[in-house]
């Protein structure tokens, strides 16, 4: 049996745990530089004046009128939060696959004489004590049908939020009232090739069309999935990350920016920030991809946009290596007289650092390079993100960096923005 946690409206129960004066209302986080809401709590969604995804400038009237509390997104807060879940999991099993930052999949494979709907009520109560996050609870044999679960155990109120699949009698009756919308992996356009077939239930794929049909019409994939709501496990646990193929971060500027210096030093954060990525899964890079933007969306502002890719002589995953090689490219694509919008990086290529080759006339890499590397990271784990960073980087990133006006403490990383109590 495979458990499926998930977190229910991770972002905004996120913000709620250290608010308790929010309890029951309606809390909505927004995107980078406070863009669109991209998130919300029941409490919100039930407000159905209230878009997902639409600009706030367009909504924040009704955002006051009904009284929606907003904040700008807390990424540092929300990884923190996720990382807790995470370590509560492992008490109940030591087989977790992570599969995105709320949610995670949990083998169950060994308890066959344990109550799995007690055992289900347990993880979700621990969870919430130990970490003040709401989830949901989705137990069944195989992973697609333990999404299906918890999407249930979410629906259904009688469920308490814990959903158990454990016959194949209860797994027939949830394909029955289950839509294909609501299977995991069948996307719009397979949804339609089978709504073209007469066939809308989940039951009616799994058990209304044969083996060979899905395979020719939805590959292998498709098939996996077919086979999973008939109960025969194809999706094992991936405990380990796969290995990134390609690291990229691209942000808009919190103001339009002009002066290159100004872009040079976003552009050094940005690669600070990825090749410390690139760092802790052991990789080194060959390619850096640099790209430059104004605001397509802006009628008076003249337009332009420009990437170009460097090929380093040598992979590397050395921060500075990188921002020197970047800012290289930077220089190629900039022109005065824009405003620009957004700068991006990508490291491409990459490849296992213990695989690095040389080139025959290359200078032999000081080991310190890397010490200095493993120490700077190191630093920044224990004391926070950029305590130690590129002078590249600068002293001005309240000019360039995303607007966060209502952006909530980081409360769990940041010494500075700890809870108080007042203890009046």
């Amino acid at each position: 049996m495979i458990a499926l946690v998930d977190c229910n409206s991770f972002y905004a129960s996120c913000e709620q745990v250290f608010r308790p004066d929010l309890w029951g209302k309606p809390v909505v986080v927004l995107s980078n530089n406070d863009g669109c809401v991209i998130a919300a709590n029941k409490e919100a969604k039930a407000l159905t004046e209230i878009p997902m995804f639409e600009p706030v400038f367009k909504i924040k009237k009704l955002l006051i009128e009904n009284r929606v509390e907003f904040f700008s997104s807390n990424y540092t807060l929300y990884g923190e939060m996720s990382q807790r879940v995470m370590n509560t999991l492992k008490f109940f099993s030591p087989n977790v696959e992570i599969y995105s930052i709320d949610e995670s999949f949990v083998d169950l494979s060994n308890m066959r004489f344990v109550d799995l709907r007690r055992h289900g009520l347990n993880i979700k109560e621990t969870i919430l004590r130990h970490t003040g996050l709401p989830v949901g609870v989705g137990i069944a044999p195989t992973k697609v049908l333990a999404k299906l679960a918890n999407k249930m155990a979410k629906k259904i109120k009688k469920y308490d939020h814990v959903c158990v699949l454990d016959t194949q009698e209860k797994c027939i009756q949830a394909l029955q009232a289950a839509e294909l919308k609501d299977i995991w992996g069948i996307g719009k356009k397979h949804r339609q090739r089978l709504h073209n077939r007469g066939i809308f239930k989940a039951y009616d794929f799994a058990y209304g069309v044969s083996v060979d049909w899905v395979r020719k019409h939805m590959t292998v994939v498709g098939e996996r999935i077919w086979r999973e709501l008939r109960g025969e496990s194809c999706l094992s646990l991936e405990m380990l990350p796969r290995a990134k193929k390609a690291i990229g971060t691209a942000k808009s500027f919190g103001s339009k920016l002009t002066s290159l210096d100004l872009i040079e030093e976003a552009c050094a954060y940005y690669i600070a920030e990825v090749s410390e990525v690139l760092r802790k899964q052991h990789s080194c890079a060959q390619y850096v991809q640099v790209f430059l933007q104004t605001n397509y969306h802006s009628e008076r502002d003249r337009q332009y946009s420009k990437s170009v890719t460097v090929t380093l002589p040598t992979a590397s995953n050395n921060t500075y290596v990188l921002t020197r090689e970047a800012k290289k490219a930077l220089h190629t694509i900039y022109k005065p007289g824009y405003r620009y919008k957004k700068v991006g990086v990508n490291l491409c290529g990459l490849i296992p650092q213990e695989y690095v080759q040389t080139s025959l006339f290359d200078a032999e890499i000081p080991a310190c390079r890397s010490d200095l590397m493993k120490t700077i990271d190191k630093i920044n784990q224990k004391f926070g993100k950029s305590t130690v960073s590129s002078a590249l980087v600068g002293n001005r990133m309240n000019q360039w960096e995303l607007i966060k006006k209502d952006r909530s403490p980081r409360y769990t990383t940041q010494w500075s923005e700890l809870l108080t109590i007042d203890s009046d």
